[in-house]
């Protein structure tokens, strides 16, 4: 690996991949524990699988955008460590899988030569920040959000406090009111806005926070109808420390930060925000709005050979997969990918039509397609020609024939069953019993593989994800349909509502009755979601209940889609949710590394960095001190609490004045030099305190032994 490090650009980049290897050798040598080291590996994208002994490696590629050379070497990638599938996820990632852990360091090095990075895709991070794929070229966009999602992105990448959340946090930006990017069910979503102030055009954002999807959806709360662009940077940095202070730790599933505004309201949580304003040292943050240039096609190609004007397929593909951009003359193309699946081979092939054929600028979408941008008009047959060759060119992209599914139980440990096999079983059923239905943009189909809606079945129009039940000894694979999901539009959607569970087999039968029902009966300019509030719930379940008889399954039943075996249950530990770790020891010593790294950014006059690093090392130190005494804490505040109440009031542990005003000096103060080197010396004085305490408790403990 070091001959290829010499290669990397980025510095940063550089120090990560090797403490990525440093930590893989501690951890084979045993001397890193396996929680700790499942933190710090997922939070550089590697991502235990449910086989034994390969990782899911997971790209960060900020809202989607993807170049040809980082294709062409994601391509690469995919054959020399992988599969050659690369996978486009709903979140606008790219996953490769069954990687040896013990070569992630060199396949890192590989992909940050075409600067594409690992952290932060997974773990207790700020996410890949996700927007609009058609950002930039929306005819009804006020202005093109893509700049503003870099600018986070880069901003975010490596900030400590971003680092070791109580669990993931997301950001999206729509491009316009029609919400295409799901904000309303997003940790943190901006839609974009302007408004005339002294006669100029003013940008700016709407804002929602505590969206989520998961077992327990919840929908965003407004916190501003108009932010101005530049208090973006500061108002995400401050709701990110509010939410690392005041968010749940214990229970993984209550740590998300939807949880904590439902329960103390967004009211608290923007006065909360408010306090951090002294702590970030900036009171507003310009975004350059050139950070994504346009680029439009510069290929001088002639086109007028390729005549496929009246070839059906290729007359509906105009019509489901091609739009008109805001850029007079050209067009966007939108490309359906199976599952989201594409091999390398393939992807190749793709980069050499896309530098004939359009701009320097694929993007992701998150419905685990392509978009290509900037296509002349003369050139849409040859590219459908190309695309048709590589069965790219399948007609009702986003339709209802474009089912999105999550792998499920083809590779996570949480997926209950199979949720790819009965996506494309439906894709089937729809393109050869309702072909009308790939020109139908208001019902969505989404499947999840368990519950947690990595596939966003909660805001499908139909939406299912994976299940089970049981006929004597016999386990079922079974799939629970919700109904009537999606968006409403301007940070406004719905959550889709439990209907029935039926055996996996019968999902197409199930999926004809309804769509034949909607055919027959909704009323002429009726949208689903229309035809559902209508009808309701009881008449749906009604409509379908015939699909849930347990009393005649068939021996086939009892198989999942894919598989011929006899289904049973194999749900492992998940790890998209990161790790809770609790022993005194390993919090002890992460506090002094953390301690360490404080030290090392005041000396690269990183004051900023080193203030929430020392405030870091006092917060793990407190943790472990309550844990050693079988206190157990749910947030950073009730550690603040309960370390005065039980350390600092019985004297145990002696520091000037209460704990709280002493941890609380980092929201109190700017972070200049003066007060990064004072709390540098509060952090380094708390460690102090901690080993002369667990000296005095291990030597009490050795005479109560003796006695």
């Amino acid at each position: 690996m070091k001959n290829i490090l010499t290669a990397i650009k980025d510095p940063l980049e550089e120090k990560d991949i090797l403490e990525l290897d440093k930590k893989i050798k501690d951890f084979r040598g045993g001397s890193l524990n396996e929680d700790s080291f499942r933190s710090f590996r997922l939070s550089r994208g590697v991502y235990g699988q449910r086989q034994p002994g390969v990782q899911m490696i997971r790209m960060k590629l900020p809202f989607g955008k993807i170049t040809t050379k980082q294709l062409l070497g994601i391509a690469d990638v995919a054959d020399e460590f992988s599969n050659g599938n690369l996978h486009l996820t709903t979140r606008q990632d790219v996953q490769i899988y069954y990687v040896s852990l013990d070569r992630t360091p060199d396949l890192w090095t590989r992909l940050e030569q075409d600067d594409i990075t690992l952290r932060g895709s997974c773990g207790n991070t700020v996410r890949n920040i996700t927007a609009s794929a058609i950002a930039g070229i929306d005819p009804k966009e006020p202005f093109d959000v893509s700049p503003y999602a870099q600018e986070l992105f880069k901003y975010f990448l490596r900030t400590p406090f971003s680092q070791e959340l109580g669990r993931k946090f997301k950001i999206a930006f729509s491009s316009n009111d029609d919400d295409t990017a799901y904000t309303f069910m997003h940790d943190l979503g901006f839609i974009p806005k302007v408004k005339i102030v002294d006669g100029k055009i003013v940008r700016g954002f709407k804002v929602l926070v505590g969206g989520g999807l998961g077992a327990q959806p919840f929908l965003a709360k407004i916190a501003f109808d108009f932010l101005e662009e530049d208090k973006i940077v500061p108002f995400t940095e401050a709701l990110i420390r509010v939410y690392d202070r005041y968010g749940e730790r214990t229970s993984r599933h209550k740590a998300r930060i939807k949880y904590l505004v439902n329960k103390i309201g967004i009211e608290q949580i923007l006065k909360y925000v408010e306090e951090e304003q002294l702590a970030l040292g900036y009171s507003t943050f310009p975004i350059d709005h050139n950070a994504v240039p346009v680029k439009q096609r510069v290929s001088g190609t002639s086109f007028t050979t390729f005549k496929v004007s009246h070839n059906k397929k290729y007359q509906d593909w105009l019509v489901s997969n091609v739009f008109e951009q805001k850029q007079q003359g050209f067009y966007g193309v939108n490309i359906r990918v199976l599952l989201g699946n594409i091999n390398s081979r393939t992807a190749r092939l793709l980069a050499g039509l896309v530098n004939t054929y359009a701009a320097d600028d694929i993007r992701i979408t998150i419905n685990q397609g392509l978009l290509l941008k900037f296509v002349s008009k003369e050139a849409l047959p040859a590219l459908f020609r190309a695309l048709d060759n590589l069965n790219l060119a399948e007609p009702g992209f986003d339709s209802v024939a474009d089912i999105t599914a999550c792998p499920g139980t083809d590779t996570c440990n949480l997926g209950i069953s199979s949720s790819t096999g009965i996506a494309k079983e439906l894709e089937r059923v729809v393109k050869e019993e309702f072909p009308e239905l790939i020109f139908n943009n208001d019902i969505k189909i989404k499947i999840s593989g368990c519950m947690n809606s990595c596939g966003q079945h909660s805001l499908a129009q139909i939406g299912f994800h994976g299940s089970s039940f049981k006929i004597g000894t016999s386990v079922v694979p079974a799939l629970q349909l919700v109904l009537g999901g999606g968006v409403v539009g301007n940070g406004e959607g719905r959550i889709s509502e439990k209907i029935i569970k039926v055996p996996s087999k019968r999902a197409p039968a199930l999926l004809r009755t309804l769509l034949n029902d909607y055919e027959r009966n909704a009323v002429e300019g009726d949208y689903f979601n229309d035809y559902y509030d209508k009808q309701g719930k009881d008449y749906f379940y009604q409509l379908l209940r015939s699909h849930a008889d347990e009393h005649n399954l068939l021996p086939e039943e009892y198989i999942d889609w894919g598989h011929t075996t006899e289904f049973k249950t194999e749900i492992g530990v998940g790890e998209c949710a990161g790790v809770m770790i609790d022993l005194v020891a390993t919090l002890i010593f992460e506090a002094e590394e953390k301690l360490e790294w404080a030290a090392q950014a005041f000396k690269e006059r990183l004051y900023a960095d080193s203030v929430y690093h020392s405030y870091a090392t006092i917060i793990g130190v407190a943790k472990a001190l309550l844990l050693g005494k079988n206190l157990r804490t749910n947030t950073q505040n009730d550690i603040i609490n309960d370390f005065d109440k039980h350390f600092v009031e019985t004297s145990e542990v002696n520091i000037d004045g209460v704990f709280r005003d002493f941890v609380l000096q980092i929201n109190k103060n700017e972070p200049s030099e003066q007060f990064a080197e004072h709390y540098l010396k509060d952090a380094e004085e708390i460690i102090k305190q901690a080993s002369i305490f667990r000296e005095r408790e291990t030597l009490a403990s050795l005479n109560l032994t003796n006695i």
